[in-house]
């Protein structure tokens, strides 16, 4: 068979539009692709809402990818354990309540959980502001490409509408201090120091409705709080995306 690079050139186009325009309105629009988004994404579009995952990044995964300065292992405590075996993640018991995962296995099987339960991903894509209106409600996300936002190219966004958001974007909490910036009642105060007893057992205490549609969870959730970051440890990060998903279900019903 010869291949047509012209038609292999409209698959892709023709394919990836029509997602676009499909998913121009979501049920949830879950910003950062890390650990917690995408436990709260495949749990989500598990219960057949229709979610966006929305990366910033070429590559989905967050801080995961690098585990613990580059060594390719991630932490998980006795208390989330069970998310690991939920996402059939291999692991092994360094010592009672403590859990050594392959950082690599841990996102490749959260992105395909994700992908299985019917999520979309658009990478490479930043949120640059929110549409809030007359019900002061976040209502839509501003997108633009990545590379616009690298180069400082004068080039207008387009608006993707959905019905929650969850920020997921890890210490910077990207929708929480466009809010914040914007004029919202809303205080970010950012992560404080390195705690990680602190920082984990207080991170579902942080997950919640911080403004009407809006839900930070893991790093997001601490740096709004002001909250101690606590390092290559990851089962709050999962437990966090877990509680996240669990309260946009009970708030949409």
């Amino acid at each position: 068979m010869e291949l047509d690079e012209i038609t292999i050139s409209r698959a892709i186009l023709s394919s990836q539009m029509n997602v676009l325009i499909d998913h121009m309105e979501l049920d949830v629009a879950v910003v950062g692709g890390g650990p917690a988004g995408l436990t709260c994404a495949a749990i989500l579009a598990g219960k057949n809402l229709k979610v966006g995952v929305i990366e910033k990044k070429l590559s989905i995964g967050g801080g995961m990818w690098g585990g613990g300065m580059m060594f390719p292992r991630i932490v998980v405590q006795e208390e989330a354990h069970r998310l690991l075996e939920r996402f059939h993640i291999g692991s092994v018991q360094y010592k009672p309540g403590y859990y050594v995962a392959k950082s690599v296995e841990t996102v490749s099987k959260l992105t395909a959980a994700a992908c299985d339960a019917g999520a979309e991903f658009f990478n490479l894509t930043s949120v640059e502001d929110v549409m809030i209106k007359a019900d002061k409600r976040i209502s839509g996300l501003v997108i633009n490409w990545t590379a616009v936002e690298m180069g400082k190219l004068h080039v207008d966004p387009l608006v993707m509408g959905c019905r929650y958001t969850v920020d997921a974007t890890g210490h910077d909490a990207v929708v929480a201090r466009l809010v914040e910036r914007k004029g919202g009642d809303l205080e970010v105060k950012g992560e404080s120091f390195m705690w990680a007893d602190r920082a984990e057992s207080h991170i579902l205490r942080h997950t919640r409705e911080i403004y009407p549609g809006l839900i930070v969870a893991g790093m997001a959730a601490n740096a709004v709080a002001g909250e101690s970051r606590m390092g290559p440890v990851f089962g709050g990060m999962l437990l966090s995306g877990e509680h996240a998903a669990n309260l946009v279900i009970k708030n949409l019903k």
